[in-house]
């Protein structure tokens, strides 16, 4: 690209945030699903995430509306896709998702499946895992919805397990039923249904689902960058292809297909952004979240300075990489927090924020401890922070 570039400050792109992943009290969302469309998806690892993220920036926030949305509507679907990370996203955007990352990770894992059956498992090729998938999708189809262990009832190959690094201190034994369904999820023959418990159960059977209508993976994956771009942008090359987990290849391709236009950044960056967008945006009104760990507004990026600072790094994340519950001040991580066992919300705050931040922290722990009510959380993946703070 030749000639000079538009700039876009930090301040910018903190402002952005605020507007475009509904953190700013004015553009809080009546719908999940608008929730999720806003940020891609929602990181849906953790079972508390969807309802926390999405809590977040509902103007009423409930676990019945996120509910609504995964097992009555069926308007939010959990895929295995980008960076092998599960995502909620809306059926509308689905078959994308599935196209441009969803369906080749399933490849990947069918293959995968096949290797571990023939070296630990007897009797199993690829001819007996196809007739056995056939199988459930049969029993699905008379249950209605069933648990693995449900369907092992059905399909006696199920119950059946594979050895892991036998001999070795880290040995362990894997369902074939868990490999299996799993697999047929990345595949998009089968969708995970309301837990057996509570909101936070990761415990759930599974339902059929209409397939999806087959899409070029080229142009999925053009619709996934162009969103993400709309939600996220500007962001860098590394950042694209961390947050899609594809190849260099494959997103410098997306990016060209969207026409995605360079921006300087602060430090002297290259973002990008969708043509159009190069021009300000006007601040929002000033904002406070506490966001769960995984949230998207924390795991949006590669590239975090311009929201949090390095320093605060190892407090918030696990040493793979998973980000704890945090919170924010006008688009800045600005300290972490956590529930206790008696369900009081506490938090800390890395500095100074001045009483106008610590009052509107405070009034959304309020909002957060009113829907939550008697529910308690324990993130997934668990954080030096978080775990002080519960400590």
């Amino acid at each position: 690209m030749s000639g000079i570039r538009p700039s876009i400050s930090d301040e910018q792109r903190r402002a952005r945030l605020g507007h475009r992943h509904l953190l700013a009290p004015a553009g809080r969302a009546a719908r999940v699903e608008e929730v999720a469309d806003a940020v891609v998806g929602l990181h849906a690892t953790d079972a508390a995430t969807v309802y926390l993220s999405a809590c977040a920036r509902l103007r009423e926030p409930s676990a019945a509306e996120v509910e609504r949305a995964l097992y009555e509507s069926v308007s939010l679907v959990k895929l295995l896709s980008m960076r092998r990370t599960i995502f909620a996203v809306t059926e509308e955007f689905a078959p994308y998702v599935s196209a441009a990352a969803a369906r080749p990770i399933a490849v990947k894992e069918r293959a995968t499946l096949l290797k571990h059956l023939g070296e630990f498992a007897e009797g199993w090729g690829e001819e007996r895992l196809a007739e056995t998938e056939r199988a459930v999708l049969a029993a699905l189809a008379v249950r209605g919805e069933a648990t693995t262990a449900e369907l092992g009832a059905d399909v006696p190959a199920l119950r059946e397990t594979m050895l892991m690094s036998a001999g070795k201190p880290y040995e362990a034994k894997q369902s074939v039923g868990s490999r299996l369904l799993r697999l047929l999820a990345s595949d998009g023959h089968v969708r995970r249904c309301r837990p057996r418990g509570s909101w936070l159960s990761s415990s759930y059977p599974w339902a059929l689902v209409e397939q999806w209508p087959e899409l070029p993976a080229r142009e999925a994956k053009a619709e996934v960058v162009r969103r993400w771009l709309a939600a996220y942008g500007p962001g860098t090359v590394e950042d694209v292809k961390w947050w899609t987990g594809w190849t260099l290849g494959d997103v410098r391709k997306a990016l060209a297909e969207v026409g995605a236009v360079e921006v300087a950044l602060a430090g002297g960056g290259v973002g990008l952004v969708l043509p159009g967008d190069e021009g300000p945006v006007a601040e929002p009104e000033p904002w406070a979240a506490l966001l769960p760990g995984l949230d998207p507004a924390v795991m949006g990026w590669r590239g975090r300075e311009w929201y949090l600072r390095p320093e605060h790094v190892p407090e918030l994340f696990d040493r793979a990489g998973n980000a704890g519950p945090t919170v924010w001040w006008c688009g800045e991580v600005v300290g972490g927090w956590a529930q206790r066992a008696d369900g009081e919300l506490v938090w800390r705050l890395f500095g100074d924020v001045g009483a106008a931040a610590e009052a509107a922290i405070g009034a959304e722990a309020e909002r957060l401890a009113g829907w939550l009510g008697e529910v308690r959380v324990t993130p997934r993946f668990r954080t030096p922070l978080e775990r002080g703070l519960v400590a």
